[in-house]
């Protein structure tokens, strides 16, 4: 966790969870990071301008109306001086202005002036962290890359128990710190050094007509981001994407796909691997048949027959050369018993297990994975999924090690 020399810029909305940024301010500053702090209006009722200030060593910017700094456009200087911008806490109203484009105060001006990442660390009650209006402004933010930290679950200051609470300070700091300044090669040099990985990602579409086809909710950031720990491991990498609208990542081998025949197709043209890791999101089942032209609506009702697509895990693990296969296990319930059932049945060496129910995982930044092998199981819990690649990865690399 190393942010020496990172200027980070930490913004503070009105929310109760403001208490927390004076921890979070000391925590940064043991990483290693400069900081400055802008706070709303609303923000200074909960904690002063003053002890930001004495704890930051920096003044605390509150007024975009402030003669002594705006002499100089000191809102551009500070959009222009910041590595990174993290808002936390990000009230649900100041994540509506941000999803909006408004620019009415020094931190959302900031946040429009700036060309720094911008991560939020939401924070607000569990009724409106559910609410459409907050779900559909969380989605427009992340559309536009913007990272967001949690929230968490528990107990919150108006002592309801739910997902709202603001991230603590020293998880914050982690995230931030993966986000902005990831390790060249967290893993080592040499872990996965000579090994050939071949990885899918993303989702699948099965056509329907001309327009329309079936497919899913992955986003394939998980595939991408295990593409580029292995890659950072040491590997060479190809990386069988599916739909998403990730770049590819840098010094992998991308091949773009879009049915789940196409995917099989090419993970097969891509065999003999050392290690494969499947992590896209690929149809169970496709159309029997596919209509040439657009299908009119016509009928009160629409009956489709559906054919099931090929186990592409399955075959890969019943190679003759058969590599070391990874499974994913997206559950919505009984997340384990699921999963140890589907690393027996398809005869994986191991498989990562997560939750996608409730608004987990899917179009998220992180996400919390059980990994599973044989009897035993390392639970990584809640964190950025790049830093959850990584461990992935080490814990691959540790297993591959152990059975050669």
């Amino acid at each position: 966790m190393n942010l020496t020399h990172k200027k980070i810029l930490l913004g503070i909305a009105g929310g109760i969870a403001a208490y927390k940024a004076c921890e979070l301010v000391r925590r940064l500053r043991d990483a290693g990071a400069d900081i400055r702090v802008v706070m709303t209006e609303n923000a200074t009722r909960f904690v002063t301008p003053l002890t930001l200030q004495a704890l930051s060593g920096n003044p605390v910017r509150v007024s975009l109306w402030d003669e002594e700094h705006e002499a100089a456009m000191g809102h551009i200087e500070l959009a222009r001086w910041a590595d990174a911008i993290l808002i936390a806490p990000a009230s649900a109203d100041m994540m509506a202005r941000l999803a909006a484009g408004m620019a009415d105060d020094l931190l959302s001006t900031l946040c429009l002036a700036s060309e720094a990442p911008l991560l939020l660390a939401p924070a607000m009650n569990r009724v409106m962290w559910a609410h459409p209006a907050t779900r559909a402004n969380a989605q427009i933010l992340l559309s536009r890359g913007i990272q967001l930290f949690g929230p968490g679950s528990g107990a919150q200051a108006c002592g309801e128990l739910g997902e709202g609470r603001m991230l603590e300070p020293l998880e914050l700091v982690q995230r931030l710190a993966v986000a902005i300044s990831p390790p060249s090669n967290p893993i080592g040099d040499a872990a996965l050094f000579g090994k050939r990985v071949v990885i899918t990602a993303g989702a699948t579409r099965e056509a329907i007509d001309p327009v329309r086809f079936i497919s899913n909710r992955s986003s394939g950031r998980m595939g991408y981001a295990v593409a580029e720990a292995a890659r950072d491991a040491g590997a060479e990498v190809v990386l069988i994407s599916g739909v998403t609208s990730l770049p590819a990542p840098q010094d992998v081998t991308r091949i773009e796909v879009e049915t789940a025949l196409h995917m099989r197709e090419a993970v097969m043209q891509a065999m003999p691997c050392d290690i494969f890791i499947g992590t896209a999101a690929v149809a169970d089942y496709r159309p029997t048949e596919t209509a040439l032209q657009k299908i009119k609506k016509n009928a009160d009702t629409l009956t489709l027959e559906l054919v099931k697509n090929p186990d592409i895990l399955s075959e890969v693990a019943a190679l003759a050369l058969r590599p070391f296969t990874v499974g994913f296990a997206a559950e919505t319930e009984h997340l384990l018993d699921h999963a140890r059932a589907k690393l027996q049945r398809k005869k994986l060496d191991m498989i990562a297990a997560n939750l996608v129910s409730e608004g987990r995982a899917f179009d998220q930044a992180d996400n919390a994975l059980t990994i599973l092998w044989g009897d035993s199981q390392i639970e990584l819990p809640q964190a950025d999924k790049r830093l959850l690649a990584q461990q992935l990865i080490q814990i691959i690399a540790q297993r591959v090690t152990q059975r050669a």
